[in-house]
């Protein structure tokens, strides 16, 4: 539409890819969460991101994730909240996983320790 006043705008493929979809979207990077807020106007659904908003805290990638809450373990918590949000889970899911995974304990985190740059 910038260059071409005279066309329709078109759809962002990523909105386009998401239409019709159900439930929220997470978007989550090792990085600061700027980067994915970057789609964020572009998303049809809910939508939250995770990401490391600082740096040097650990000495492992699991407890920095877990430290940052952008795990797998926290991309579940933050899925149920805004769930939960709407209605659409028991109430106290979001407690209940918090407890389960261990969420406050940095040195419980899991995600991360494959190898390589996983």
């Amino acid at each position: 539409a910038f260059l071409n006043p005279g066309q329709p705008a078109r759809t962002p493929f990523i909105t386009e890819q998401l239409a019709g979809t159900t439930g929220p979207v997470i978007a989550v990077s090792d990085y600061m969460k700027a980067v994915p807020d970057q789609i964020r106007q572009f998303i049809p659904n809910d939508f939250a991101s995770l990401g490391a908003d600082g740096f040097g805290f650990s000495d492992t990638r699991q407890a920095a994730r877990r430290y940052f809450k952008n795990d797998t373990h926290s991309i579940v918590a933050k899925t149920l909240q805004l769930l939960a949000a709407k209605g659409e889970v028991e109430e106290g899911a979001l407690e209940k996983a918090i407890e389960k995974y261990r969420l406050l304990d940095v040195n419980a985190g899991t995600t991360g320790g494959a190898g390589g740059d996983a």
